[in-house]
């Protein structure tokens, strides 16, 4: 299965709705299923995954384009934008490796298949899902007697799992374990 053609599901919402445990809880629920997934973030601030003084950081402002950190355990890439637009997530999605699912965080405006977390202590309390025809299900803290799309308890996260996987068609992808051979 090329990049392209993997199944890909989002989960948006506003600050502090819980976007990120929802989606580190999925990752461990589809791992355990035995799916290999990769995960996109959205930020909407200025990041960094490097530190001052590190050789890498070192290579970075010196005007590398691209930095490669590379070892027995992992790799990464570190791209610098130095003033080009922010990449579509379409062209992120090609630089992915061959995976099963690849769910998404934040992303709001963007056309892929979601679902929307909510939680009462959240900053924004306005619903996402009436204005985002993408937005397929909810997933809350609480009930909302307004809508007519599927709600989920935002920690039952095998239901939402199960929802996703049938809206991506994983039971027919499904991969056996290699432990399993």
């Amino acid at each position: 299965m090329s990049a392209t053609d993997t199944p890909v599901f989002g989960i948006t919402g506003w600050k502090n709705s819980g976007k990120t445990t929802l989606v580190v809880r999925l990752v461990e629920e589809f791992t355990i299923r035995g799916f290999r997934v990769s995960t996109i973030k959205h930020a909407h601030h200025a990041f960094d995954v490097d530190r001052e003084g590190t050789d890498s950081h070192r290579h970075r402002t010196a005007g590398a384009s691209e930095v490669a950190l590379v070892s027995g355990r992992r790799w990464a890439l570190m791209h610098e934008l130095r003033g080009d637009d922010e990449p579509a997530l379409a062209d992120i999605l090609t630089r992915l490796s061959p995976c099963d699912l690849v769910l998404i965080e934040g992303y709001k405006r963007e056309g892929h298949p979601k679902i929307e977390a909510r939680r009462a202590d959240a900053r924004q309390q306005t619903p996402l899902a009436p204005d985002d025809p993408h937005i397929l299900a909810i997933a809350s803290d609480g009930r909302d007697p307004s809508t007519a799309l599927p709600q989920f308890d935002i920690d039952d996260i095998p239901s939402i799992a199960d929802f996703i996987a049938a809206h991506c068609g994983l039971e027919q992808t499904r991969k056996v374990p290699d432990a399993i051979l």
